[in-house]
């Protein structure tokens, strides 16, 4: 909780209760990088079971540097400990990141349109790793 302010200048996507419910139910993380913060990665369960990253985002000034990838194997690691064999993630397709997940070994799973007005954006990417 008391990373609250730095997790709220980076996603501007998660509303307060969420955050709270991502602190209780330890589905974040927050990258330390010399005891400074960094960047952060959240998570929540496709279908319930099957964890789904929802968000990595790497502060401006520490990105390129190995920061993304290190957070993401210690999200797999800890899904993989937690006896997961599945991970997901998302990418809109004008973004770069689909890009970053595949040298990761995600593999692309199929996509999503949504055309609906106020819904409209690029498809969105739906990339796949087996534990």
């Amino acid at each position: 909780m008391e990373d609250r302010d730095f997790w709220f200048r980076l996603d501007s996507h998660l509303p307060a209760a969420e955050f709270e419910k991502k602190v209780r139910d330890r589905q974040g993380y927050l990258l330390l990088a010399d005891e400074t913060p960094a960047g952060l990665l959240r998570y929540n369960l496709f279908w319930d079971h099957i964890p789904f990253c929802n968000l990595l985002f790497i502060d401006r000034e520490y990105r390129r540097r190995g920061y993304g990838r290190l957070l993401m194997i210690h999200w797999e690691e800890q899904m993989k400990a937690q006896g997961c064999g599945m991970l997901m993630v998302s990418t809109q397709v004008d973004e770069q990141a689909q890009h970053f997940y595949r040298k990761l070994g995600y593999q692309d799973a199929g996509g999503l349109l949504l055309s609906l007005p106020g819904y409209e954006q690029p498809m969105e990417l739906f990339l796949v790793k087996g534990l």
